[in-house]
């Protein structure tokens, strides 16, 4: 129980500093965009150790593609030409979520497989 609570504060602790980063993106040196990344990485390590359950693999899984193709696409680029930096900023949010929900389907896309191996 206590392990789930942990993936839930680290979930919630990702959105945040996924959010935070992407608005301060313009700010940000290169090496603190480093270390935040480190921490979403490590922070995604958690939840995919801890919070996803079997029955939630599915749809975890299917919605970190979305994220990822989401922010290797740029979809919101095009408004920076009407309504600057909003597109990088929002471009940023996604692509730092994704940074922290890859690490979690790495993880748990190894256990899926694991637990598929075991029951034959």
């Amino acid at each position: 129980m206590k392990t789930e609570k942990a993936g839930e504060y680290a979930a919630l602790l990702c959105i945040i500093v996924a959010v935070l980063a992407g608005l301060a993106t313009p700010w940000l040196a290169a090496t603190t965009a480093g270390y935040i990344a480190i921490l979403l990485v490590v922070l995604g390590i958690i939840i995919g150790l801890t919070t996803i359950s079997e029955k939630e693999v599915t749809a975890f899984l299917i919605t970190t593609i979305v994220f990822v193709v989401g922010a290797a696409a740029l979809p919101f680029a095009p408004i920076d030409a009407v309504a600057a930096p909003l597109g990088t900023l929002l471009n940023a949010i996604v692509r730092n979520i994704a940074v922290f929900v890859m690490p979690a389907a790495l993880i748990v896309g190894f256990k899926a497989v694991y637990a598929l191996a075991a029951k034959k």
